[in-house]
């Protein structure tokens, strides 16, 4: 049975004995439990090395729709854990940490973006799959940053567009497809943060090295880079190129993939305008022995092997969306999937 103070705080926190494999018992319990374990590029990378599948939000929820499990664990954060519910209602999902929310998400509500609708009558919702399924039950189309240009390429030229919640992303499809959507005034607390400054002096530091940028940076941090995109793309870039040094401006957790996947390429992590000096790898990345400002989420770190292993013992929390909402939430994803 459940604690009291565990269902209050969103997490179960009972310890185990000394010298407990979490990573044998997470992979037994899995098995166990016919669970499939999902874990974003920016979960720290003892979860990466436990998980069946990592990858970007959309990705990872697809993935485990095609799977004949019965459970999954979506290691990141609550809205990919309801876009996983709402591509498998009939399976279980579960969410280590219900306070891992996400502020990109937070910055949209989905009062606010139905007032806002009300306020622009004939408008078509575009909403960044970083959402709500609240907030993706009032949207006409979800976009990721890989397919954001692709979709918006194929809607009417005069249609009118509502573009939300990541400014910087709205910001660089309007640029590129020539649009003038409405943005909404929203940003990821990661991204909008990366030092331009600090680019410049890693340009100057690194003058072979690619610089890589996602999309939910600002317009002067993208002018900088030479490859921009969803993380995705920046991974396949990395491991596509024949240039040995990359400087990255993303979450540092997708550095552990990268190097996982290019053992013999460097990569630098762009800091934070404001930073205490971290040493990659102290809070999890996957890497050791080089000196950074790690640009990392907070809520993504709060995923842990000890409430990855208590969350599949006790099969909690598990996520649940209301039936209306999900009807309509999961329209707008299988519209972006039949025009990517």
């Amino acid at each position: 049975m459940l604690k009291k103070e565990w269902i209050k705080q969103g997490f179960i926190d009972e310890p185990v004995a000394d010298g407990t494999d979490l990573k044998a018992e997470i992979r037994r319990l899995a098995k166990e439990k016919d669970a499939v374990i999902l874990a974003h590029y920016y979960t720290i990378g003892d979860i990466q090395d436990i998980a069946d599948f990592v990858g970007d939000s959309l990705a990872l929820a697809r993935k485990a729709a095609e799977t004949n499990a019965k459970m999954m664990v979506m290691c990141g954060v609550h809205f990919m854990a309801e876009t996983c519910k709402l591509l498998s209602p009939d399976k279980m999902v579960l969410c280590p940490d219900l306070n891992a929310g996400c502020s990109l998400a937070d910055s949209c509500k989905a009062e606010d973006l139905k007032k806002y609708k009300e306020e622009h009558p004939g408008y078509q919702v575009i909403s960044y799959v970083n959402t709500t399924a609240a907030v993706k039950a009032l949207t006409d189309v979800v976009v990721t940053s890989g397919n954001a240009k692709k979709v918006v390429d194929q809607l009417p030229k005069d249609a009118k567009l509502i573009f939300g919640p990541d400014y910087n992303l709205g910001n660089y499809i309007n640029e590129v497809t020539g649009r003038q959507m409405l943005l909404w005034n929203g940003g990821c607390h990661v991204h909008e943060r990366f030092s331009v400054a600090k680019i410049v002096e890693l340009k100057q530091q690194y003058p072979d090295a690619v610089v890589m940028a996602h999309l939910e940076c600002k317009g002067p941090v993208l002018a900088l880079a030479d490859v921009k995109g969803s993380t995705a793309t920046m991974l396949q870039f990395a491991q596509q190129s024949d240039k040995k040094q990359f400087i990255v401006a993303t979450e540092a957790g997708i550095l552990h993939e990268m190097q996982r996947t290019c053992p013999d390429k460097e990569f630098i992590p762009v800091p934070p305008e404001i930073s205490e000096g971290l040493r990659v790898g102290e809070q999890g990345s996957g890497m050791s022995g080089l000196e950074c400002s790690c640009n990392e989420c907070q809520y993504m770190k709060m995923n842990s092997l000890l409430k990855i292993y208590n969350t599949l013992k006790y099969e909690w929390p598990s996520v649940e969306i209301d039936s209306k909402i999900a009807k309509d939430a999961v329209k707008p994803i299988e519209r972006m999937l039949e025009l990517s």
